[in-house]
C-alpha cells in the first residue's frame, strides 16, 4: 500500500529576538512579550525545532521581531546590526536545513543599511531583509531609503515590510481610549494593519518601484488588507484631480508585492487574496511565536484549493522567491 508523501512546509515570517537588540526596546515593545512568547523569542534551538516538528514545518525563515533596528541612532544601530546578523547566521548554521534568515537592517543609516544587506546576502547567505515600521518616525518610502531598494534590486532579494507599534502621536489620536481594556487594538488587532498598509501604499505612490523595477516586497498578514481594497484604491487614485489619471496602483502592487498568511488563517481572506493577486504570490507563514504553530497546522488541511495550489502556498512560491 503506497503512502502519500508528506508535504514540505516553509514558514517565512517567524520571529526571534537578539538579546542585545531587544535590550534597546522601550517598555511598550518589551511588554508585548508574554512569558510564553518571550521564552520562544529567545529560544533558538530545542523548543523551536520541537514545535516545528510537531506542526510538520520543515523550514523557518527567521527574522528579528519588531521594532528591530528601525529606532535609535545611526552609530548604535549599525553596530547592533552586524552583531545580531552574525549571531543569526550562527543560529542557522547550527541547524542546517531547518533555518534560513532575513537580515535586520540599521535603517537610521540608509547607506550602511544597504551595505549590511549586501554583506548578509553575499557573505552570510541571507534571503533578504525585514524592516519594521517607520524609521524614527520616517516612512520607508522616503528618498533617503531608496539606496536600500537599489541594493535589494541589484542583489535580487526581497524586502519584507513588517509593522511595528504605531508612533505615540498615532496611538494617542486613534487608540488611547481603548488600549487599557483592549491592548491588542494597538498591535495585531488594528494598529499594525493601519501602519503597515499605509507604508505599502506610500511605497507604491512614491515612484521607487518605477525607479527600481526589480524591487520585490513581501507583506505579512494576508497583505495587511491591501488586496481586499485594491479595486477601490486603484479607482480612487485614477480619478480626475490625481497627479496621473493613467496611474495604476493595482498594476504596480500586483507586479511588485507578495503576501503571506502570517497570523491569518482564514479561507475567505485567502480566496479574496488569491482572486486579486494570484496564488503564485501567496506564501505560508505562521508569525511564530506571537502566533503558535498549532492554528496554522490545523488550518492547512482545510484550505479549499487544489493540491498544486496548496503546494505553491506551502513551499513552492517561497522556494522560487527566496531561491531556497
Amino acid at each position: 500500500m503506497s503512502t502519500k508523501p508528506k508535504r514540505r512546509i516553509i514558514a517565512i515570517e517567524e520571529h526571534y529576538w537578539d538579546k542585545e537588540v531587544a535590550a534597546t526596546f522601550d517598555s511598550n515593545d518589551a511588554m508585548r512579550g508574554a512569558p510564553h512568547i518571550l521564552e520562544r523569542l529567545y529560544d533558538y534551538s530545542a523548543l523551536r525545532v520541537k514545535e516545528m516538528d510537531q506542526a510538520g514545518i520543515d523550514l523557518q525563515v527567521l527574522s528579528h521581531g519588531a521594532p528591530s533596528l528601525q529606532r535609535g541612532d545611526a552609530e548604535t544601530t549599525v553596530k547592533l546590526a552586524k552583531g545580531a546578523n552574525d549571531r543569526l547566521k550562527d543560529i542557522c548554521s547550527a541547524h542546517p536545513g531547518r533555518f534560513e534568515a532575513f537580515a535586520a537592517l540599521p535603517t537610521p543609516d540608509p547607506a550602511a543599511a544597504a551595505d549590511e544587506l549586501e554583506r548578509c546576502v553575499t557573505k552570510l547567505g541571507f534571503k533578504g531583509a525585514m524592516v519594521h515600521g517607520p524609521t524614527n518616525g520616517v516612512f520607508f518610502d522616503d528618498r533617503r531609503f531608496w539606496p536600500i531598494f537599489e541594493r535589494a534590486q541589484a542583489l535580487d532579494v526581497p524586502l519584507y515590510i513588517h509593522p511595528a507599534t504605531p508612533m505615540q502621536v498615532v496611538a494617542d489620536a486613534y487608540y488611547k481610549d481603548y488600549i487599557k481594556d483592549f491592548p491588542g487594538i494597538l498591535t495585531a488587532g488594528w494598529g499594525f494593519t493601519v501602519e503597515c498598509a499605509t507604508q505599502a501604499i506610500r511605497i507604491v505612490l512614491s515612484g521607487v518601484l518605477e525607479k527600481y523595477p526589480g524591487t520585490r516586497i513581501i507583506l505579512g498578514h494576508m497583505g495587511e488588507t491591501v488586496p481586499f481594497l485594491l479595486w477601490r484604491i486603484n479607482q480612487a487614485l485614477s480619478r480626475k484631480g490625481n497627479k496621473d489619471e493613467s496611474f495604476s496602483f493595482r498594476e504596480l502592487f500586483c507586479r511588485h508585492f507578495w503576501i503571506t498568511t502570517s497570523g491569518f488563517f482564514s479561507n475567505p481572506a485567502l480566496l479574496c487574496c488569491m482572486q486579486e493577486i494570484g496564488v503564485d504570490r501567496i506564501l505560508f507563514s505562521v508569525d511564530y511565536p506571537f502566533v503558535l504553530n498549532t492554528p496554522a497546522a490545523a488550518w492547512i488541511p482545510t484550505i479549499p484549493l487544489c493540491s498544486e495550489d496548496v503546494d505553491k502556498i506551502l513551499h513552492g512560491n517561497a522556494t522560487r522567491l527566496l531561491k531556497l
